[in-house]
C-alpha cells in the first residue's frame, strides 16, 4: 500500500468525522478552527504524495476547498461529507490501475 493511499484513508476518515452533524462543527468551533488548518496541511501533503505516485488528486483538491470554506456551518458539513466519500472511494480503488 502506497503512502499516498494511506494518507487518503486518514484524511477521508478525519473528514468523515468532521462531517458529523453538530459534533463536527462543535469540535471545529471549540478548537478555534484549528482542525480546518490541520486538514488543509494534510490535504496538501496528500495531494503532493498522490501526484508523486501518478494518482488522482481530486479528493485532495476537494479537501483543500473544504478546508477553506469549512467554517460556513451547513456548507462546511456537506463539503466534509462529500470530501470524505471521494477520498475513501479513491483510496479503495485498486492500485496500479490507470483510469482515463
Amino acid at each position: 500500500m502506497s503512502l499516498s493511499r494511506i494518507f487518503k484513508w486518514i484524511t477521508g476518515i478525519f473528514e468523515g468525522l468532521l462531517g458529523i452533524p453538530f459534533l463536527g462543527g462543535l469540535y471545529i468551533i471549540s478548537n478555534a478552527w484549528t482542525p480546518l488548518f490541520v486538514m488543509l496541511i494534510l490535504h496538501i501533503i496528500t495531494w503532493i504524495l498522490t501526484k508523486r505516485d501518478n494518482g488522482s488528486g481530486i479528493g485532495s483538491i476537494f479537501g483543500i476547498i473544504t478546508s477553506v470554506i469549512g467554517w460556513i456551518p451547513i456548507v462546511g458539513m456537506i463539503m466534509h461529507i462529500i470530501t470524505a466519500l471521494i477520498l475513501i472511494l479513491s483510496a479503495s480503488r485498486p492500485e496500479g490501475r490507470q483510469y482515463v
